[in-house]
């Protein structure tokens, strides 16, 4: 028992790795996940402190925890039954089909990443693009319910719209964003689901897939996560209101809790959005497919470091965000007509009227002009129309002359007018500026059945 025995060094390494490896997982690590983990909670609880609305422990909860409750939810389950029956296809097959579309869904959350990272990052970097203007987001929230679940229902103008929310919102709860297949492409994919962001197939899809998509959307808004959706389902690629998408919407209503859901409508406008040329090239080939080549894709990433070094030369203008009348889904089912095409109608209503008048879309609307005098006037009896719709104005503080001047300025160093005359390539741009002051649209009351 106590003789020596030879080993060869190779082997005596492997035995102390194993040995350190064993120690490690069975000592080491627990006790360091158990203060790691200690720590969180005590910074987790501080943070619930300051925001309105708390984060919910389901949220942080392990992703592969929250994958296997959504998969082996009874109505997952019985979708997986009656597709099997329909198909004939081996119920375990289909079933880890439906685990895929739960694993391609179900988002994670960093809450160090959210409000260490990601907010900091988005108010750095939306200061550095725009003037901010911002409606007082916790005015609108201070009459809902605190154990509502809040969802904010936005038209969709940029990709800075993600941004803009996330600051505009951070004081008051994380959101979980539903966003389409566009935000998969690694190594983005990570990072927007770390975020809280669950993605979407738009288009059509199997009936498991939209089951498995309804129970998640269902079960986040039973759990109380404050979420965030675009009812038109991509960028508006004329500037006007796209008819609203049913499919979410349908699945927040179907949901069967205690809480109400209140809808918090919210208007988005910018003086420029980045995007703008894609959009309407989009619009005119009658496509939603976009091109970005190598040299258009420079020009872009040109254009926001150029703002971002000299913020005082290269100006974007105004990104701005107002709120329309919170609707409860509570109040709305006991109304005459509690249907999807109704609340979508409702909730774009109350977007469009939302949607800020800014500098750029009031002169793009105004224009040609036949002299600066012409046009402040004609942007003046504009005004006078926008503020008996009830539109939110954020305009120059200096007056009319000054927020045409601003417009002016933004509009000529795109090379977009020629005087106070569109040149023939800049006509498409103009009108999509201007189509955004339009509070109706014959589209808005249309509605979209798919997700």
């Amino acid at each position: 028992m106590t003789q020596p025995v030879t080993l060869p060094l190779w082997l005596l390494a492997l035995i102390l790795l194993f040995a350190a490896t064993s120690f490690a997982s069975n000592f080491l690590f627990p006790s360091v996940r158990w203060f790691f983990r200690r720590r969180m909670e005590a910074a987790l609880a501080r943070l619930n402190q300051r925001l309105a609305r708390p984060i919910d422990v389901l949220k942080l909860a392990a992703r592969q925890d929250r994958i296997a409750r959504l998969a082996y939810d009874p109505a997952v389950l019985r979708a997986v039954t009656e597709q099997a029956a329909e198909t004939g296809t081996p119920p375990q097959v289909v079933f880890q089909e439906a685990r895929a579309y739960a694993r391609e869904i179900v988002p994670g959350f960093s809450a160090t990443l959210y409000f260490g990272v990601a907010i900091r990052l988005a108010r750095w970097l939306t200061k550095k693009l725009y003037r901010v203007r911002f409606g007082r987001v916790e005015e609108v929230l201070r009459d809902v319910d605190p154990q509502a679940t809040v969802v904010f229902v936005m038209n969709h103008r940029s990709n800075m719209d993600y941004v803009l929310l996330t600051w505009l919102v951070a004081r008051q709860a994380s959101i979980s964003y539903a966003v389409g297949e566009w935000a998969r492409i690694w190594p983005f994919s990570g990072l927007i689901r770390a975020m809280g962001a669950y993605f979407i197939r738009r288009g059509r899809s199997k009936a498991l897939y939209r089951k498995v998509l309804a129970r998640y959307v269902q079960m986040s808004t039973e759990e109380g996560n404050t979420q965030a959706i675009f009812p038109e389902g991509g960028l508006s690629l004329t500037g006007r209101l796209a008819p609203p998408k049913l499919g979410l919407l349908t699945y927040l209503m179907q949901t069967e809790t205690p809480r109400d859901v209140v809808f918090i409508p919210v208007g988005l406008a910018y003086d420029r959005v980045l995007e703008d040329q894609l959009l309407t090239e989009a619009a005119a080939a009658g496509t939603r497919k976009f091109r970005v080549g190598p040299l258009r894709g420079f020009t872009y990433a040109l254009i926001g470091l150029r703002r971002l070094l000299f913020p005082g030369v290269w100006s974007l203008g105004t990104a701005a965000a107002s709120f329309g009348q919170p609707v409860s889904l509570a109040w709305f089912m006991r109304s005459a007509d509690p249907s999807p095409e109704a609340l979508g109608a409702r909730l774009m209503e109350e977007i469009a009227a939302a949607i800020p008048v800014l500098p750029v879309p009031l002169v793009a609307a105004c224009l040609p002009a036949a002299s600066r005098d012409a046009l402040i006037a004609a942007c003046e009896a504009k005004r006078a129309v926008l503020e008996a719709e009830g539109r939110v104005l954020k305009l120059a503080p200096g007056g009319m002359a000054d927020t045409v001047d601003e417009a002016l300025a933004i509009l000529q160093s795109r090379g977009l007018l020629r005087g106070l005359q569109p040149v023939p390539d800049g006509a498409a741009i103009l009108a999509y500026y201007a189509a955004s002051l339009q509070h109706r649209d014959e589209t808005i009351g249309a509605v979209n059945q798919s997700d």
